[in-house]
């Protein structure tokens, strides 16, 4: 998904806060430090003193942690380029009448496309609740990103698109796709995962 490009909401900046300014972004870091990247998030009653305390809103302090515990989401955003070739992955997973699979990858220069569906077994084909997925890739002693761009659906077909740098290599039995369900509004997991 495209960002818009950043504007600050106004030219001014009041040179006598810039230090406290750097001082937060320290302490946003050491924060992220001690945390070991998982913050989870303050219970209400912290939120609440927090706030009469030092004369915020509460649901600014809310939006506030929100922001941090989300960090992930405003890393930068890469748009594949350079298409090669569409490589067949045909694997799959079923439980619980919901069939899971990969057919294909879009292979480009500097990304992979993976398409992930998800189908319906039985003859109601509506889904109740929408499920999201966090994708990650299990390979030997290599990283990836993987972002989620979205998807949709209709009846009993979901599908969805991820996003992952770098390239995934075009054997694919070098890797696994490793699916952790999540749900919203804050996509917290669930306790199911699956291994494609």
């Amino acid at each position: 998904m495209k960002r818009m490009p950043f504007e600050p909401p106004t030219d001014y900046y009041n040179k006598q806060i810039e230090m406290i300014d750097e001082q937060l972004c320290k302490l946003l870091k050491q924060r992220k430090e001690l945390s070991n990247k998982n913050p989870g998030f303050p219970n209400k009653d912290l939120v609440s003193a927090w706030a009469e305390k030092y004369e915020f809103h509460e649901e600014f302090l809310n939006s506030l942690f929100v922001h941090l515990f989300n960090e992930d989401i405003y890393r930068p955003v890469v748009e594949p380029k350079g298409f090669i070739r569409n490589i067949p992955i045909l694997r799959s997973f079923e439980k619980d009448g919901l069939f899971y699979s990969i057919t294909f990858l879009g292979q480009f220069e500097n990304a992979s496309v993976v398409h992930f569906n998800i189908d319906k077994t039985d003859y109601d084909m509506h889904f109740e609740d929408h499920s999201f997925f966090e994708l990650s890739i299990e390979a030997d002693g290599a990283a990836y990103d993987c972002r989620d761009e979205g998807g949709g659906g209709s009846g009993g077909h979901m599908s969805h698109t991820f996003i992952v740098t770098p390239a995934l290599p075009d054997n694919s039995f070098e890797y696994k796709f490793v699916f952790k369900e999540q749900k919203g509004p804050f996509q917290k997991t669930t306790g199911f995962e699956f291994v494609i």
